[in-house]
């Protein structure tokens, strides 16, 4: 389905500017990409490989790069995370809009600060903007918002949990650790 709405795409790649074939591959593929992926979380790897197949492939297509050529500096040039840093983004957004007051009140109801419980108030944890992870007894109940959405809240660096300015100044903060956490042995 992602390949089929990329064939208009694909025809003309060679008479388009880079902008205008990034903004034409941004608006079919990577928006499906991303539209709902916050369920994909804690997938293995086999099962999130044919999308990110389809992320290599948009960057050859908006770059023209051969078939053979390594992708992840083209990721990087055009600033694309891949598949799981882009599952990330989507679950640190939703926390940190439920910690803020502007998701639906069923999603920050999922969401306990350690701070606001009276048995781990004093920890250095709940200082740092930690989010409670309920315990579960099987691999399926990991990938449940309120399990996975805490965990990845917590791997992230305190001065981005602690912050609360605008959600656009976080998802700015939020992408750059993201882009450093990706792409690490390319900067």
């Amino acid at each position: 389905m992602l390949f089929s709405s990329a064939s208009p795409v694909q025809s003309t790649s060679s008479t388009r500017p880079r902008c205008n074939s990034q903004t034409i591959v941004s608006a079919l593929v990577l928006s499906r990409l991303d539209y709902c992926n916050a369920i994909l979380v804690g997938l293995p790897q086999t099962t999130l490989s044919p999308l990110q197949s389809i992320l290599h492939a948009a960057a050859r297509m908006v770059l023209n790069l051969r078939p053979r050529d390594h992708v992840t500096p083209a990721l990087r040039e055009l600033h694309w995370f891949p598949i799981a840093e882009r599952i990330d983004f989507k679950l640190c957004l939703l926390v940190h809009k439920a910690l803020v007051g502007q998701a639906p009140q069923y999603i920050a109801d999922l969401i306990r600060p350690l701070a606001d419980l009276p048995s781990r108030a004093y920890l250095r944890t709940a200082l740092s903007g930690d989010l409670y992870v309920p315990r579960t007894c099987r691999k399926f109940g990991d990938r449940a918002f309120a399990v996975a959405a805490p965990r990845v809240w917590n791997s992230l660096p305190t001065d981005i949990k602690l912050h609360r300015s605008t959600t656009t100044s976080f998802k700015r903060c939020l992408k750059t650790v993201l882009f450093h956490r990706s792409f690490a042995e390319y900067m």
